[in-house]
């Protein structure tokens, strides 16, 4: 009988992902929720067998840092995780590290190196910061590690910072999000656009 294209028929392999817990210097940090409280497909829903991602600011540096779990819904080749769920991983958390380091951005180019396959069930280590910003690019860089620090994928992504004329109304919905005035957000956007 002929298995099913990019399932895993791994009987060991758990269903939901392992408990999260923190790093001495480890904040919790959870990114904004939008669309009606909806996070993202990559991190929103973490019960669902795909990917939990589980996300952290590193005190000292800042770091968007965490956990993300590949699980039997994130199959590619036999029994590991697919290239495009470990390259959506790294994007949003770039993303993430972007947009908690004060930069509302959408990503313009992601390269991602993929070094060794993730086995399904693996809980990696997450990593992402801010390497650059200028008014309007802010470069980032992110990886996905082993339990001895080894890189499973490494990333560099352009994101671009929104511009109010165009994208004040979804600089509004993230103002919203963040509790706090859109005039101030739009505000502080537009001076560093200029």
């Amino acid at each position: 009988m002929e298995k099913p294209h990019g399932r895993t028929t791994r009987s060991d392999l758990p269903e939901l992902p392992p408990e999260v817990v923190a790093e001495v210097d480890w904040e919790p940090f959870v990114p904004l929720a939008l669309e009606g409280g909806q996070r993202s497909f990559v991190s929103g829903k973490p019960e669902n067998g795909l990917l939990r991602v589980q996300y952290f600011k590193r005190q000292g540096d800042n770091a968007v840092v965490g956990r993300s779990w590949f699980g039997p819904g994130a199959a590619g080749p036999p029994s590991h995780a697919h290239g495009g769920s470990i390259a959506a991983v790294l994007d949003e958390a770039m993303g993430v590290a972007a947009w908690s380091s004060g930069y509302p951005s959408v990503a313009a180019h992601l390269e991602v190196d993929f070094r060794k396959m993730i086995p399904l069930g693996t809980d990696t280590w997450l990593e992402a910061w801010v390497e650059e910003a200028r008014p309007r690019k802010v470069r980032t860089r992110g990886r996905l590690l082993d339990d001895e620090g080894k890189p499973f994928a490494e990333a560099v992504g352009l994101f671009v910072v929104l511009d109010p004329d165009r994208f004040g109304d979804v600089l509004e919905k993230v103002a919203e999000a963040m509790g706090i005035d859109p005039a101030e957000l739009l505000s502080s956007i537009a001076s560093a656009h200029e």
